[in-house]
C-alpha cells in the first residue's frame, strides 16, 4: 500500500495525513520523498517497501506536478498541488534536491531501464531550471522561490532573498558524478563565484535580501547548512576523479552527512 503523494501536514488527533493541506516537494515536504529512496539504499536495498513508495511517488509527481512553460527557454518545474484540481505554478529552491535524487536512483538501477532513462532526462531538465534560477538574476544567486507563467519564470519581491541554500549545487554534484558532463562543474563554478562576489564578508558569508540588486543589503546571518552542505557539495563537485565518498558505498542524508551503506540484518542493536 503506497500513499504516493502526501500532504505536508499530519493530523495527530486522527493519526492521519491532513488531506486539506498542500502537497509539495518544497518546504516541509521535501525530506519525506528524499528518504524514501535513501532509506532503501542505505540499508543495502533490503527494505523494498520504501522503494515501492518512492517509485509510486515519482510516478505521481510526474503525472500531477511536473509542468513546462511554453516560451524560450522552456522551463520544467515542480508545481504545488493545492487540491486535486488546482496546481500552483511555484517552486521553492528547496525542490532543487530532486534532480540529484532522480539521478541517484538511476545510478543504483532501482527499476526498469526505460523508467530510469525517463528519470534521468527529467533530472537534467529540472537541473537546467534550477541553474536558471541563478543565471537569470542580477547577482547570479537564486531567490528562495520562483513563480511561473505559461511562458516564463519570475520572482516576487517577497521571495527574492537568498540564504545560501545547497540544493542546486547538491544536484549538480550528483549529475556530474553520474553523467560525467563537465557543464555541471561549470554551472557550480559560476554559482561559487557569485557567492564570492556578493555573499562573502569578513569572517564568513551572508545571505542577500534581494538577488535582483547588485547593491542588495545583506542578511546578517550565515546558516549552518552553508558549511555543512553548500560548500561540501561544491568541494565534491570538483573532485575530477569522482572517487571521493563514492556513491556506491555512501548515501548522503538530507543534511549532507555521508553514511556508509550497511546490511540491516547484520546490525546488532543495543
Amino acid at each position: 500500500d503506497s500513499p504516493g503523494l502526501v500532504p505536508m501536514f499530519i493530523d495527530l488527533n486522527r493519526q492521519a495525513f491532513d488531506v486539506g493541506s498542500v502537497i509539495t516537494l518544497g518546504a516541509r515536504g521535501d525530506s519525506y520523498y528524499e528518504y524514501l529512496l535513501k532509506q532503501y539504499l542505505i540499508t543495502n536495498k533490503s527494505q523494498p517497501k520504501f522503494l515501492d513508495r518512492y517509485l509510486e511517488a515519482m510516478e505521481q509527481v510526474d503525472q500531477h506536478l511536473i509542468k513546462h512553460t511554453s516560451g524560450t527557454p522552456q522551463y520544467t518545474y515542480v508545481a504545488e498541488l493545492m487540491s486535486p484540481q488546482s496546481a500552483r505554478a511555484k517552486m521553492d529552491h528547496l525542490v532543487c534536491f530532486l534532480p540529484g535524487l532522480l539521478a541517484l536512483g538511476y545510478l543504483h538501477k532501482i527499476t526498469d531501464q526505460n523508467v530510469l532513462d525517463h528519470h534521468l532526462q527529467l533530472a537534467k531538465s529540472l537541473m537546467e531550471t534550477c541553474v536558471a534560477m541563478y543565471t537569470t538574476t542580477a547577482t547570479g544567486l537564486a531567490p528562495e522561490i520562483v513563480h511561473f507563467t505559461e511562458t516564463s519564470m519570475f520572482i516576487k519581491p517577497a521571495d527574492a532573498h537568498n540564504i545560501l541554500r545547497p540544493e542546486t549545487v547538491e544536484s549538480l554534484f550528483y549529475l556530474y558524478r553520474i553523467t560525467g558532463d563537465s557543464k555541471y562543474q561549470e554551472y557550480g563554478w559560476k554559482i561559487f563565484q557569485a557567492f564570492e562576489q556578493y555573499s562573502k564578508v569578513e569572517g564568513g558569508y551572508s545571505g542577500l535580501q534581494n538577488v535582483e540588486s547588485v547593491t542588495s543589503p545583506r542578511i546578517d546571518k550565515m546558516e549552518s547548512f552553508f558549511l555543512a552542505e553548500t560548500l561540501k557539495y561544491l568541494f565534491l563537485l570538483f573532485d575530477d576523479s569522482k572517487t571521493m565518498l563514492p556513491l556506491d558505498r555512501f548515501v548522503f542524508n538530507t543534511e549532507a552527512h555521508p553514511v556508509e551503506i550497511f546490511d540491516l540484518d547484520k546490525v546488532q542493536w543495543a
